[in-house]
């Protein structure tokens, strides 16, 4: 496959090809190293092991001793949580803020996640990453996920590096990376697997189904092998709210001996998700779940495939070298305000990248030092069209297209020095960035070029086996993507934004107490924003803002000899501060963000049974950068109130069936009836999920 591929960027990859060859060359330029580690000897704090990939496998430990504001769940705390959504399991995160949907997208398509203020429609501003690899069709040029090809049931686990990621991961990381990992490929002999089938019916609108299988085992001869399949079919709880998906993947590894593998995924995903949208004050009183543009959809699909090679040369060297490709497209169908029109706008995209890294461990005296280069070159093309149809007619207007480029090369170094009980990491990432976007038939053609240096400084205090002290200083920059290039006019210059991000903080992991406390500040120096109800989409520069707060984490287990053995506790609180420092609303709040939320909750086990409850929580929030308070009766404007919302589960494993597990719970337990807002051209409130009842089966073997 890989043969059909390299032809889209046969320059760009044989510059990848050449500075590949090149990092294979370092181990035969560089002296051996011992392969005890003295600055670890006797703290009894960790041991290191030579690795540049910070997602990879030693993911316990690595996040004890990480030096920045990172959360990981795994499966099984997913599974407990009732989630239905990968929206559902993300607010559970310290920092980390999703809405249930946005006017013009459904809830089975997009992503709508927000961290530390950051606007969450689409999921702009953080780099969401599946098995390491950007999720965005264009990640560069377009990087909003209004087509979000992840689903729950085939995650492991979901990882949030909210800071301290940024030399390595890009671009638009000011909002932290996160990463969905993949069903990992059984490493014993033999066959094994489970299928899942779940049922939620919602209080209102409608119900659905989610089904989901896995199958894999590793032959004797080391290739390993795993087929993944996620699918869901029925009804939101808006009216005609109908919603299909199905995604499938196929994952591949081949152990080569002496400490290198092949690996690699092939997948596919395709989607249709009616759209039902916003709706006004009045029509929200008379029944909130109603459904006032029942021929809106969206629909897409997206085809990848990505190959791997890693190699542990020696005790002391790495190397790894990737590659991957994906096509996808998507299309909308949308009625526009005045519901004369229907718009149609489809989308196709091509992303290939190549992405070569080595790590190199030296030793001088007490010192340590890991030091890792890495370099990704990155082709995006893609075309995006619009037409319109006069609805009464079903005439079709005449067709615009714009054809999108972008180059990307990024190039990082970094050097994890460990001495005694310090862990310091500096790194540099350097972007260079070429986009042009050409309206068809047209000599209008929008062109940007970036170089932009970006350097970082983690530091970790490994105080004691449980306690860490962090802190960090680390840039991110995103440049002016695909549609806000037509923004671009001598009256409204778009610049490119950047950030600055700082942290300080704490964690303590215990055997039965993890604790973690964080305060943040995010500085921006541009940062772009849409111009809200404009037909297209009007993008400017709104100055500076600055975004700080605190998050603070905890879980429990109490001794299972003790009263209360069987019961655990979790707990997290955010407070981010979001505010506009430039123009006539200088010092106030960043729309569409809660200054404060919360999530608690408490876990029971005795023998096969499990229990659940907990409780999530967001204060108020503002539409507008006005911050405006009184409602406007299209529902565009005003306050959107916060929320609390209870939820339960119990679990069951069957006795006498072995490897059969049954769940049921209850989301939103007092239906508590709450709303967003969006501002694109399908405005108005937009309800969120009522009283939903769920049951789930999962068979084992």
């Amino acid at each position: 496959m890989m043969i059909v591929v390299l032809p889209l960027a046969a320059r760009r990859t044989r510059c990848a090809t050449a500075i590949s060859l090149a990092l294979l060359a370092l181990p035969g330029m560089v002296a051996a190293q011992a392969a005890t580690d003295p600055a670890n000897a006797g703290d009894g704090l960790e041991t290191i092991h030579v690795s540049g990939d910070w997602l990879g496998t030693g993911i316990a430990t690595s996040v004890k001793t990480y030096p920045g504001a990172r959360t990981v769940m795994h499966k099984d705390a997913i599974e407990h949580t009732g989630a239905i959504s990968v929206g559902d399991v993300l607010r559970r995160i310290p920092g980390v803020q999703a809405s249930d949907n946005s006017g013009t997208a459904g809830s089975a398509i997009a992503l709508n996640i927000g961290v530390r203020g950051l606007t969450g429609r689409y999921s702009p501003r953080s780099t969401i990453l599946l098995d390491g690899i950007p999720l965005a069709s264009a990640p560069y040029g377009q990087p909003q996920l209004s087509f979000a090809p992840v689903n729950l049931n085939n995650i492991d686990s979901v990882d949030v590096i909210r800071g301290g990621g940024a030399v390595r991961y890009g671009p638009q990381n000011v909002g932290g990376i996160i990463n969905f990992k993949s069903r990992a490929i059984p490493v014993t002999p033999g066959i094994g697997g489970d299928a899942t089938m779940r049922y939620n019916s919602y209080g209102e609108g409608g119900s659905n189904k989610q089904y989901s299988a896995f199958v894999g085992g590793q032959a004797d001869n080391g290739l390993g092998l795993a087929l993944l399949y996620s699918g869901q079919e029925g009804s939101g709880w808006r009216d005609k709210s109908n919603e299909r998906f199905n995604d499938l993947a196929l994952k591949l590894r081949f152990d080569l001996g002496g400490g290198a593998e092949l690996y690699g995924k092939v997948s596919y995903y395709d989607v249709l998700s009616h759209t039902p949208g916003g709706l006004t004050v009045a029509q929200y009183n008379a029944n909130p779940f109603q459904n006032t543009r029942p021929r809106d959809f969206w629909k897409g699909d997206r085809k990848g495939v990505d190959v791997g090679y890693l190699n542990t040369l020696s005790d002391t060297q790495e190397f790894e070298i990737r590659a991957y490709f994906n096509q996808s497209a998507r299309a909308s169908s949308l009625v526009q305000p005045g519901g004369l029109v229907m718009r149609n706008q489809p989308r196709n995209y091509e992303t290939f990248a190549i992405e070569p890294r080595y790590t190199q461990r030296f030793v001088a005296g007490s010192t340590t030092h890991d030091v890792t280069l890495g370099y990704r070159a990155l082709r995006e093309r893609g075309t995006d069209f619009q037409v319109d149809q006069t609805i009464a007619t079903g005439a079709f207007g005449p067709t615009t297209a714009n054809d999108n480029k972008t180059d990307a090369n990024a190039g990082y170094i970094d050097d994890k020095i460990a001495i005694g009980k310090w862990r310091i990491t500096p790194g540099l990432r350097f972007e260079s960035i070429r986009t042009t976007r050409s309206l068809v038939g047209s000599s209008a053609v929008f062109q940007a070029a970036n170089d932009k240096p970006l350097p970082s400084l983690n530091v970790a205090y490994l105080l004691s086996d449980e306690l860490t002290l962090f802190g960090n200083y680390n840039t991110s920059f995103g440049v002016v993507q695909n549609t806000q290039l037509s923004s671009t006019t001598a009256a409204n210059p778009l610049a490119p934004e950047l950030a600055k991000t700082t942290e300080l903080g704490a964690r303590w992991k215990g055997s039965n107490l993890s604790l973690e406390a964080t305060l943040f500040n995010i500085r921006f120096d541009n940062q772009i924003d849409s111009v809200p109800n404009t037909t297209p989409t009007v993008f400017r520069n709104i100055g500076k803002t600055e975004h700080d707060g605190i998050e603070l984490a905890l879980d429990y287990r109490f001794d299972k000899a003790g009263p209360l053995g069987g019961w655990s506790l979790f707990a997290n609180y955010a407070y981010t501060r979001a505010l506009q420092e430039s123009g006539a609303t200088a010092g106030k709040d960043l729309p569409f963000y809660s200054r404060i939320t919360d999530t608690m909750g408490t876990r029971y086990e005795s023998g096969p049974w499990g229990l659940n409850l907990s409780t999530t929580h967001q204060s108020r929030q503002f539409s507008d950068v006005a911050n405006t308070v009184n409602e406007s009766a299209d529902g565009l404007t005003g306050q959107i109130p916060g929320y609390r919302l209870w939820h339960v589960q119990v679990d069951w494993k069957v006795p006498g069936a072995k490897g059969l597990d049954l769940f049921a719970g209850v989301n939103n337990l007092t239906d508590r009836r709450y709303y967003t807002r969006t501002t694109d051209g399908n405005f108005g409130r937009l309800v969120g999920a009522p009283r939903t009842i769920y049951v789930q089966a999962r068979y084992s073997f």
